[in-house]
């Protein structure tokens, strides 16, 4: 009796074992989008750190991470438990948020006139030509930023991943949710390491005597800089596409209005769902930076009249 109570507990761990695999992939494709854009958004934050500040940033800013999800995970939970509609309101916010930065990134970048100046960039920058500057104290606000930017993004990550495990049972979610938050916080962290490390192993490879090893190491260090520029610009791409996919699926018109229209073009009907769902979010995004460029300006006026 003892050995036949054992194969059925085993079985039933295997059960549900298999179960959470399909749920943690299945999770992790929802995720997909949010997870390109964490990855630029971090490969981003070291942008302009000197090469010997780059992994020290990094791991201070996996560390948070990590902190962030330990967090996140049992709270995502307790609310599904308790108040399951607040999961919605939150990844509402949550889509808000990443089309807001999103426009601002594009309104800073095409009409840098229109937005205060990012002083923040500047001060990076005196700060890395100045040898007098203390660059782990300067540096340690930049993490906290990173950090409190990691913290949306992985709150919108668990959300999503939540969502897709509603049918679970408790055991069953959270397994998923541990799993897939170890899983992408390595995964990112650890991709993001390799990736501003490209350019110095391409000098490091220049330096080799072989021809090929030579080459290659050109190859890398050229590169570099591209392809950060490229998962900047996928980042803000992924910022709407994930941001306004959120907020037009919670808006009831709004979601019936993009299937009807993407309908219409037949077999490209996911590409253009995906495209609509971009442009709305750029769109509501631009109208978010431009009703906090006003507040602020209105609050500048009232202090300096004062």
């Amino acid at each position: 009796m003892a050995g036949a109570s054992l194969l059925t507990l085993l079985d039933d761990i295997s059960v549900i074992l298999d179960d959470v695999s399909v749920m943690t992939k299945v999770a992790a494709k929802k995720t997909a989008g949010v997870l390109g854009d964490d990855l630029a958004l971090n490969a981003e934050q070291v942008t302009g750190v000197k090469a010997n500040r780059e992994l020290p940033v990094v791991w201070a800013v996996a560390k948070g991470s990590f902190v962030n999800k330990l967090i996140l995970v049992p709270a995502a939970l307790l609310i599904s438990a308790v108040y399951p509609p607040l999961v919605t309101f939150l990844l509402m916010c949550g889509g808000l948020f990443l089309v807001y930065e999103g426009a601002e990134k594009v309104i800073h970048r095409f009409w840098p006139h229109a937005l205060p100046h990012d002083e923040e960039q500047n001060a990076r920058r005196l700060a890395n030509a100045d040898e007098t500057v203390d660059l782990v104290a300067f540096e340690k606000e930049k993490i906290k930023g990173a950090i409190r930017t990691d913290f949306i993004l992985s709150a919108e990550i668990i959300v999503i991943a939540l969502g897709s495990t509603a049918s679970a049972t408790l055991l069953e979610r959270s397994l998923v949710l541990s799993i897939l938050a170890i899983a992408i916080t390595v995964g990112i962290y650890g991709l993001v390491a390799g990736i501003v490390k490209i350019d110095d192993a391409g000098l490091h490879l220049m330096e080799q005597e072989s021809s090929f090893k030579q080459k290659l190491g050109k190859v890398m260090f050229a590169a570099a800089p591209k392809l950060m520029k490229f998962l900047s610009i996928a980042g803000t791409l992924a910022m709407f596409l994930v941001g306004g996919g959120i907020l037009v699926h919670g808006i009831s018109f709004l979601h019936h209005g993009v299937e009807d229209l993407a309908d219409l073009t037949g077999i490209f009907e996911s590409v253009t769902t995906a495209l609509l769902n971009g442009l709305i979010g750029f769109i509501i995004g631009a109208v978010v930076v431009a009703i906090f460029t006003m507040v602020n300006k209105l609050r500048g006026n009232g202090a300096s009249a004062h």
